[in-house]
């Protein structure tokens, strides 16, 4: 005989009683076929990182089993059956764990999802703005505090008209085709 584990997620809207109902009848059937279940956990209900035939919870059930294959086949082929669940996977391992799974460590310790260090939400807040960075753009309500504190002593000076149009250059009209062409004509004379 040899040594599998087998998880299986069950819908969402099936109650607790009802999946462990569905995990000792999955049981009976290896039993029945001579082998045995070493271990059951039921990881509760918990949520999927992707909808699953309309669902996006499951129960997910894990359990320890020693044998053949052929107890293996049926149970799965049972579960295909079966409209309650939803998902199932049965691997082929050297050796049973013993102990809780790292789910179930995970579960007790209180960090169901894996978090990292320092990501837990309290980060600084960023300036916000109601509407697109245009000239129609109203600060949020952390900005007027960072404006003043980069304010420095030569804000308060006035800055003249031109210094503030930098960036525009009226020299040259955008879309002038007469332009574009006078500065072909100069460029072929040259030949």
């Amino acid at each position: 005989m040899a040594f599998y584990e087998s998880v299986f997620i069950a819908r969402q809207d099936v109650s607790t009683s009802q999946v462990d109902g569905l995990t000792d009848t999955f049981e009976k059937i290896i039993k029945d076929l001579g082998g045995s279940v070493t271990k059951k956990e039921s990881w509760g209900l918990r949520t999927m990182a992707y909808r699953v035939k309309k669902n996006r919870k499951g129960h997910y059930v894990l359990m320890n089993i020693d044998a053949p294959a052929d107890a293996i086949k049926e149970m799965e082929r049972q579960m295909n059956l079966n409209e309650d669940v939803i998902r199932h996977l049965t691997t082929r391992v050297d050796e049973l764990e013993e102990g809780p799974s790292a789910v179930l460590k995970a579960k007790e310790r209180g960090d169901d999802r894996g978090r990292r260090p320092g990501h837990d939400g309290d980060y600084e807040k960023r300036p916000s703005f109601n509407k697109g960075p245009g000239k129609d753009a109203k600060p949020g309500p952390d900005d007027s505090k960072a404006k003043d504190a980069k304010a420095g002593p030569d804000d308060s000076k006035p800055k003249d008209d031109k210094a503030g149009k930098a960036g525009v250059d009226d020299s040259k009209p955008k879309n002038d085709k007469a332009g574009k062409a006078g500065d072909e004509k100069a460029e072929g004379g040259d030949e």
